[in-house]
């Protein structure tokens, strides 16, 4: 994030990890749209008298850091790929700063709706404990053959609308690896709104659109798989893999 950014972002009224719980929003619509790092300076110049910063012993700007667990035959990768309407995610995501740690269980409906399940757990678990593996099966009322397949890291800053129950995340410095194999997507940012059901009245999607930025849906999963694994069949996401390239060339 440029010098430019960070000053805007020192400029926001700031809000409390427990005043954003209360919009915490674990079943909501996500809706994702990716610009060119140097277009977020002017965004945020306009929003922020709308918005506070959530902010954490001094912090704004937090590190996440994940680790994606999938089946051999990559069987939640490929749900999506081939429009599996009802499909789940599940990966543990720590907050570095604050060192927090959560194994999470994503679930999207046939009406678009998101569900995040979480339970805190001590650390990372590249070989998931009996406690994990229950807390997974009862949630998905499924039981998996898991493996851990991508690690992905990246900073965020978060915002909380002061007059609606809506968040919005931006993601930048996002980074894929797997042993050997690394892919960062410099000059990337991705903004995802998180409300209860979407509506173009948002500051920022109103924002977005005066910029001809429109939805655009994009799982970071699926394009750090793609970036890693490059035997997977990815004929779905090949535009976005271009738009993606194209747009922070």
């Amino acid at each position: 994030m440029n010098l430019q950014t960070t000053h805007i972002i020192d400029d926001f009224d700031s809000t409390s990890l427990e005043e954003m719980n209360s919009v915490s929003l674990m079943k909501r619509t996500d809706t994702k749209f990716i610009i060119h790092e140097k277009d977020m300076t002017a965004v945020l110049k306009k929003i922020r008298g709308q918005y506070r910063v959530l902010e954490i012993d001094g912090r704004r700007m937090m590190t996440y850091s994940s680790l994606y667990f999938d089946t051999p035959s990559k069987k939640f990768y490929h749900d999506h790929h081939n429009g599996k309407v009802n499909r789940t995610k599940i990966r543990i995501r720590k907050y570095v700063e604050s060192d927090h740690c959560f194994l999470e269980v994503k679930q999207k409906d046939g009406k678009g709706k998101t569900t995040k399940t979480r339970t805190p757990i001590p650390d990372f678990e590249t070989d998931l404990s009996d406690g994990s593996l229950n807390f997974i099966q009862e949630v998905t009322q499924r039981s998996f053959d898991l493996q851990p397949i991508i690690w992905n890291e990246f900073n965020r800053i978060t915002l909380v609308n002061k007059t609606a129950r809506e968040r919005l995340t931006i993601d930048f410095n996002l980074s894929f690896k797997l042993n050997d194999s690394t892919k960062i997507y410099e000059n990337l940012v991705i903004i995802e709104v998180k409300q209860e059901r979407f509506t173009r009245t948002s500051p920022v999607v109103r924002q977005l659109k005066e910029k001809q930025t429109n939805p655009y849906s994009l799982s970071k999963y699926c394009i750090g798989m793609i970036s890693i694994y490059h035997d997977l069949k990815y004929n779905r996401f090949k535009e976005k893999i271009m738009k993606i390239n194209k747009l922070t060339a």
